[in-house]
């Protein structure tokens, strides 16, 4: 059976028992602080399980894109060592929001697995949650228990602890226990010599966990104590890969047709085959399963980068780069095309893959040839770090300022090292790893103490739209510290006119007004499992009495300035420039606005003025706001509203109109265009490949542009003599300038050629070759072009020169292209070597290359080590 004949059985199954199909969220998570990644199925629906919403639908069915590479769900270094774990990965689960509990979760999984997909019986061994004796003192799960016997037999239920059979969230949260259902696909002669249940739970690769049933029944407090959810839940995960693994016969999630189209594209690309060497097999494994990854989370909106999600999305790729440069061999960029392939076979079921393949293709191009250079830089200077060294281990520590400040792979590190009859100081990196990890988690480190409820029959109403004063109550609080804040506070109001961060906008600033007219300042607004929560260094004096509650009306309205300009930059970069123009990302600050954009090409200084003139033109235009706030996605989108891809969109969504300008949008906007004042771009660069980022300002920010540059002009006016015409002044100083390097070059061609002269009788024979080791009072471009003027007039040469310039060292080695065929000389090679004595590195080709470094003092003995290579 097709992989996307189960996933389409799985979610026809569960609509016949009256649950409705609803589409995997994004794997990126853009407005919840507590996750980067989806790593869980039940990651959308963490709201209705914390009570924080009422579903409109008690039972639901999904398949979830999901990534596990960071924190307690952490699969990433397995990921290609077995046949069984993955980065990115698809959860098929069902769901019940206070509706059925344990009997129908049971029944209906056991029906699905034995009735729908035909799995053997025997082959199939369940767990039930055996208790703890902890000071949870938890009972056994009694009433699954029964359940299962009924249809179970007693051999095949097995019990597990709370590390296996109770799931939790997280340190705080909803949890409860679990019933896992294990597969045996074993051949039947290993079965017969040791009995399967023996080894479920114990990472057999053909003895897996495919169903993990969790009854959500308890809430972890922030002290360790459980207390009764006040609705039972259930939340169930299975593994679509692992599914399609039994389902199809085979004895690897990578033997399915999830994944050996991929794999066949490798072994093309490559000529590398799978199944012959396990190495090689790791390799391709590792590759496989992270180009998904790459491509999912670039698909829902997350470049790599070097901070926060994209960080951990570069991390990926370039685990997969160093798995092919090291063991396939792949000098060149070759996953971008993977691509197609990925897109050709799963585009269906996730129609985002089609619809971006083109900028996943880009960005992953450009990402590999950065990392390869990066590796080819990476090479030099553990040359460096090898030549330097005494002994035959290098130090750790050294080994981890290669892989944290460049990037440089640490196994690589170790293999290349091994090669050499090096070894590695294992032991000093890992120190230096957890030194820095702990610096890490130090800085990053929250503490949340237990929410204080004060009012439990309250669902929370933003007012915001509308007004920015309202009288509020404090319904729950909480004490927040971490390093970076300190102590602060978190609260939640019935009702609050703040805006919480999201969508790419800030936050709203402002305060609380007490009964005694004290004032407590909200710092922050951000949104929290579908709550808006307020932060302040302090508590109002006495929490029981109505705030009144103001939003910083200045910072609100050039915020609103910002973001409605960004829905006229995105409406005129796709009238100047293209419909293939979309969003990618954006901030809105109240002092700047920043807009993120497919486009293939730099603008130009035209374009740049034509799109500024578009939405300066709808500005003038006075354009009113037209809003709806409750209208039907389907709805929405015939309207022509703009959809952003990665973005979480309900069945009811807002959109905003100015004009003929209409997107999905929950972010405030000013009432009318003519609000905005004027628009203004500061700059417009490259992100990624194919992605563009324009910086701009309006309203106050550009009243204070103008006034900086015409303050500006001032002064320069003022240094040119008062001139009436200063670009006509400042032309003339050029074209003088451009005379008088004229004629400093000519002077130093001439001394040049007299330098060229008196080198060339400097010359000495040594074996046969022309030997000048040297230091020269020149730059480098000038020691290069004498260096190739006297190789013009004499054979068998070898010049090594220095310089010293502004304080630092440079090396740089010529030798005749027929003294490299003859006597295997290698500038590149030398360079690298003689670099320790100036304490640096360099490199270049057989014939001319050059070392940079920071200690002058080393010029001489490099100078002097040079008569060493010509034997």
């Amino acid at each position: 059976m097709k992989s996307q004949d189960i996933r389409a059985n799985f979610l026809e199954f569960f609509k016949e028992k009256s649950h409705r199909i609803v589409p995997s969220a994004p794997m990126v998570i853009k407005d919840d602080p507590t996750l980067m990644f989806t790593n869980a199925g039940m990651n959308q629906f963490k709201e209705f399980f914390l009570g924080n919403s009422i579903p409109k639908e008690t039972r639901v069915v999904d398949t979830q894109k999901c990534l596990r590479v960071s924190g307690k769900h952490n699969d990433l270094e397995e990921v290609g060592k077995d046949t069984y774990h993955h980065t990115m990965f698809e959860m098929l689960g069902n769901w019940s929001f206070g509706d059925y509990f344990k009997e129908e979760a049971i029944a209906w999984a056991w029906e699905f697995l034995t009735e729908v997909c035909k799995i053997d019986k025997d082959c199939l061994y369940v767990t039930v949650f055996e208790g703890s004796t902890d000071k949870d003192n938890l009972a056994k799960d009694e009433e699954a228990l029964e359940l299962w016997r009924k249809i179970v037999a007693e051999d095949k239920i097995l019990y597990g602890n709370k590390k296996d059979n109770f799931w939790e969230m997280g340190d705080q949260g909803p949890c409860g226990p679990c019933s896992e259902i294990h597969v045996d696909i074993r051949p039947a002669e290993e079965k017969a010599k040791v009995p399967g249940a023996s080894l479920v739970n114990q990472d057999h690769p053909q003895v897996v966990e495919i169903w993990n049933l969790v009854f959500m029944q308890y809430n972890r407090r922030a002290n360790g104590d459980l207390e009764s959810l006040p609705s039972k839940h259930v939340d169930t995960g299975m593994g679509f890969e692992r599914l399609c693994m039994v389902m199809q016969g085979v004895q690897s999630n990578y033997d399915t047709d999830v994944f050996t189209p991929i794999i066949r594209e490798i072994e093309t690309i490559t000529s590398a085959k799978y199944a012959k060497d396990e190495a090689v097999d790791i390799a391709i494994r590792v590759i496989a399963d992270h180009i998904r990854a790459v491509s999912f989370s670039i698909a829902d909106g997350q470049l790599p980068s070097n901070t926060g999600a994209g960080y951990v999305i570069r991390r990926i790729l370039r685990r997969a780069i160093r798995y092919g440069f090291t063991f396939l061999d792949t000098k060149e960029p070759f996953m971008y095309r993977l691509v197609k392939v990925l897109s050709d076979t799963m585009g269906d079921a996730f129609p985002e893959l089609r619809d971006q393949r083109q900028l996943i293709e880009n960005v992953v191009k450009e990402e590999e040839h950065s990392f390869l250079k990066t590796l080819d830089q990476g090479l030099v200077l553990l040359d460096n770090i090898v030549a330097s060294n005494k002994g035959k281990t290098i130090d750790g520590r050294k080994a981890f300022e290669l892989y944290d400040t460049f990037g440089f792979p640490i196994d690589l590190t170790a293999l290349i090292l091994g090669e050499r009859g090096y070894e590695l100081d294992e032991k000093g990196f890992e120190i230096a790893m957890q030194e820095q990890k702990k610096r890490s988690r130090s800085a990053s480190e929250v503490s949340k103490e237990d929410w204080v409820v004060l009012d439990s029959d309250n669902e929370q109403e933003f007012v915001g739209y509308d007004m920015l004063e309202a009288s509020v109550k404090l319904v729950k609080y909480r004490k927040v510290t971490s390093k970076k804040e300190g102590e602060q506070f978190q609260m939640v109001f019935n009702l609050t006119p703040f805006y919480p961060e999201g969508g790419g906008q800030v936050g709203d600033k402002g305060y609380l007004e007490l009964v005694n007219g004290d004032v407590v300042y909200i710092l922050d607004t951000k949104r929290e499992n579908n709550e808006i929560v307020h932060f302040s260094k302090e508590l109002p004096a006495t929490l029981t009495d109505k705030f009144k509650a103001v939003v910083d009306k200045k910072q609100r309205q050039r915020t609103a300035a910002n973001h409605t300009a960004t829905h006229l930059l995105h409406q005129a970069l796709r009238e100047v420039l293209g419909e293939h123009v979309e969003q990618k990302g954006s901030a809105v600050h109240s002092k700047y606005l920043r807009f993120d954009f497919s486009h293939f090409a730099k603008l130009t200084v035209d374009e740049l003025r034509e799109v500024e003139n578009f939405v300066n033109a709808r500005i003038s235009g006075n354009l009113p706001l037209v809003e709806n706030r409750n209208i039907p996605m389907e709805e929405a989108l015939e309207q022509g509203a703009m959809a952003l891809f990665g973005e979480k969109y309900g069945d009811a969504v807002r959109t905003i109109r100015f004009g003929q300008s209409v997107e999905l949008c929950g972010g405030t906007h000013v009432k009318n265009t003519g609000d905005i004042w004027h628009f203004k771009i500061k700059s417009e660069g490259a992100v990624a490949a194919g992605i563009r980022r324009i910086e701009a300002i309006t309203s106050d920010a550009v009243k204070d542009f103008y006034s900086e540059n015409n303050k500006m002009l001032f002064e320069i006016k003022d240094l040119l003599n008062n001139t009436a015409d200063p670009v006509k002044s400042v032309t003339a100083l050029q074209e003088e300038n451009s005379l008088l390097k004229k004629q400093v070059e000519a002077l130093l061609k001439e001394k040049a050629k007299n330098l060229k002269g008196e080198l060339l009788q400097e010359l000495t024979e040594v074996n046969g070759i022309q030997f000048l080791a040297k230091q020269l009072s020149l730059d480098a471009a000038g020691i290069k072009d004498i260096a190739f003027e006297m190789g013009n007039n004499k054979d068998n040469l070898f010049l090594l020169f220095a310089a010293e310039n502004d304080g630092k060292a440079l090396l740089s080695c010529y030798i005749s292209k027929e003294l490299v065929a003859q006597k295997n000389l290698n500038a590149g090679t030398i360079v690298r070597e003689l670099g320790k004595y100036i304490q640096g590195g360099g490199g270049g080709q057989p014939f001319f290359a050059t070392a940079g470094g920071k200690n002058p003092n080393g010029i001489a003995e490099a100078l002097e080590k040079a008569k060493g290579y010509l034997g």
